[in-house]
């Protein structure tokens, strides 16, 4: 009888254990490298997250890549093989993310990629159906750089992007919707993010006599060919993509980026936003958090994407824990079918309304123009 109930009270045991099983969360971030600008503040906004969701706890397990792919794909095999986590967050950029699709979509497991390219999660097929991210699309992006530049008398562009799939993915969607508004491109050059000098693709630039040029990368790299063109006096106009929309581009950067037109999240300039702004809530909410921690002027947008990645799982775990506990096949496609069915959630960049052929859900709220005016961000009205 004694034997009895021993076991009855350890089967007990074993079931409340279960009831009460951490979630665990893996995430790869490019805190050292060439992208490290841009990996540092979604690393340090990970200490800000919520540590218990629905009632449970939440568990972070942090592996930084390098901003390296293969580094990438070693430490998400890591995290789904042997941390056996419910769910990965990043990479950073947009060439490890796309390296890390397959494995997480073999141990069915969602995936919130912080990187910015579309390729991520388009087109949708079986294995995307378990990413998602959170950066605003190139596409998006591109159309508000493209308004800009016909809506100010540009005619012809010249492009320089990152020689890898963010400045391919960039070229692709702004070459589209630039032929569709009738604005010519008269050059197409490349750089690697580790290159030091890019004399030979500034000067065809200034060669092709363009009305403006755009630059395609993203975090300080992207400032070398826009010192360069200026070095060389190319005087049309000049814009970045989102992916600059940090305080350590500017140091960088430094006069050479003075009067820049780029498209953002409108995080980076919450201050600036209207009060009936959708998103000047939510955005400002994380920007004092941040700060709160790492001192006034530190907050990014990079590390407002994984806030978004936070913003995401409180929304979908507690839906996911209706179905299934964590630690299980089944909790894992239940946090997937959650997260496709957010509705109306307001986040530091946008609102997401995620759909099975739409994993990242925004609109035209995701995005403002703003302009680099005496070494700050300026919302462009």
């Amino acid at each position: 009888m004694k034997l009895k109930h021993t076991l009855l009270a350890a089967i007990g045991l074993a079931f409340a254990a279960a009831a009460q099983a951490d979630i665990n969360v893996g995430v790869v971030v490019s805190a050292t490298g060439p992208a490290a600008s841009l990996g540092i503040p979604e690393k340090n906004t990970i200490g800000l997250m919520p540590t218990t969701l629905g009632g449970q706890k939440v568990n972070y397990i942090v592996l930084d890549d390098g901003s390296d792919t293969t580094t990438a794909v070693k430490n998400i095999r890591k995290l789904l093989s042997e941390d056996k986590v419910d769910l990965v967050l990043g990479s950073t950029v947009t060439p490890n993310s796309l390296a890390m699709i397959d494995v997480a979509a073999e141990a069915t497991t969602p995936m919130i990629s912080l990187a910015a390219s579309a390729r991520i999660i388009e087109p949708m097929d079986d294995k995307k159906r378990w990413v998602f991210k959170t950066p605003q699309n190139d596409a998006q992006m591109a159309t508000a750089i493209v308004e800009h530049m016909t809506n100010n008398g540009v005619k012809t562009v010249a492009f320089i992007g990152f020689a890898d799939a963010y400045g391919e993915g960039w070229y692709e969607q702004f070459k589209s919707v630039a032929e569709a508004r009738k604005l010519q491109i008269v050059a197409n050059e490349r750089f690697n993010r580790t290159d030091t000098s890019v004399t030979g693709q500034a000067l065809k630039i200034i060669a092709s006599k363009a009305d403006a040029v755009l630059v395609a990368g993203s975090g300080t790299p992207a400032a070398l060919p826009q010192k360069t063109l200026k070095e060389r006096g190319y005087a049309g106009k000049y814009y970045q993509t989102h992916g600059v929309a940090n305080n350590d581009f500017l140091r960088v950067c430094g006069k050479d980026c003075e009067g820049t037109f780029l498209p953002a999240g409108p995080v980076l300039v919450a201050d600036q936003l209207p009060d009936d702004n959708p998103v000047k809530k939510s955005a400002l909410a994380y920007i004092t958090k941040y700060e709160a921690a790492h001192g006034k002027g530190s907050v990014s947008t990079f590390g407002a994407h994984a806030w978004d990645a936070g913003v995401l799982m409180t929304a979908a775990v507690p839906e996911a824990l209706k179905k299934a506990k964590p630690g299980t096949p089944e909790f894992r496609a239940a946090l997937r079918d959650a997260l496709e069915n957010v509705k109306e959630v307001p986040g530091a960049h946008g609102v997401f309304n995620m759909s099975p052929n739409d994993h990242l859900g925004f609109d035209q709220r995701a995005r403002v123009m703003v302009q680099i005016q005496g070494g700050a961000w300026k919302l462009v009205k």
